[in-house]
């Protein structure tokens, strides 16, 4: 009966640990995205920033992205590599900065010099990830 009480216990502190952690990944995406995209992509995502009409391009709402690939489940691993974009894959026929080299220049903008390319590489993908994360919390 304790096994199970503990065991009950247990697995109620990890599933809201789990939880928070996904909030707190959302949340921090969601300060990536005002910051990086916005400008084009609105502030709710619908593709209307106030940078979308200078550009030559129709700038596509991000609330739709799991509606475009077909349904189902949202595409994280290739909508990862088109924000990164330092794969061959380019976003809007290659208009979409690449976030994932400005994400690094962030890094290294520190100057510090305990800093290395691994540090600088996990640091940019987590940003990048907590931002996919954030892209699927908003889908309609």
């Amino acid at each position: 009966m304790l096994r199970t009480i503990i065991a009950t216990g247990l697995f109620v502190v990890s599933a809201s640990g789990l939880a928070f952690a996904q909030n707190a990944d959302v949340e921090l995406g969601k300060q990536e995205y005002l910051i990086a995209c916005a400008g084009c992509h609105g502030e709710d995502g619908g593709g209307t920033g106030p940078l979308a009409e200078l550009l030559s391009i129709e700038t596509p709402s991000l609330t739709k992205i799991t509606e475009r690939t077909g349904g189902g489940d949202f595409p994280y691993q290739n909508t990862l590599l088109l924000i990164d974009g330092r794969n061959d894959i380019r976003a809007h026929g290659g208009e979409m900065p690449i976030w994932g080299e400005r994400f690094m220049g962030d890094v290294r903008a520190h100057d510090n010099p305990t800093l290395t390319p691994e540090y600088a590489e996990l640091v940019t993908k987590g940003r990048l990830l907590a931002l996919v994360e954030y892209l699927a919390s908003i889908q309609k």
